[in-house]
């Protein structure tokens, strides 16, 4: 039987952090677990246009460097717990660079 494409989503995207996919149907297990990571991975047909819109606003504006994030938060929501959302490859940037700032700190 082929393997079901969120399953497949899944899997890649543990590769890509460096992490491990978890067995599905594991309750109160993520999807993929890092280090210090736990990712629930959503695959979908098709994502909501006004998101991915939002998302390419932030990266039209950001400079050299800087990763874009689109802040999504609902009225009476604390700030503090608003969704952050990030293209994966900035999420894996951010990571690799916070890993060799540890390792730096670590080494002196």
């Amino acid at each position: 039987m082929a393997d079901a494409t969120w399953k497949k989503c899944e899997r890649m995207v543990a590769r890509i952090l460096g992490a491990r996919r978890t067995p599905a149907g594991r309750p109160g297990e993520p999807d993929v677990r890092g280090r210090r990571l736990s990712v629930e991975v959503k695959h979908r047909k098709q994502l909501p246009r006004w998101l991915v819109a939002a998302l390419e606003q932030a990266e039209r504006a950001a400079g050299d460097g800087e990763p874009a994030v689109c802040v999504l938060h609902e009225r009476g929501m604390h700030y503090h717990d608003s969704l952050a959302v990030l293209r994966l490859r900035s999420l894996e940037e951010l990571l690799s660079r916070l890993a060799r700032e540890v390792a730096a700190d670590d080494a002196r």
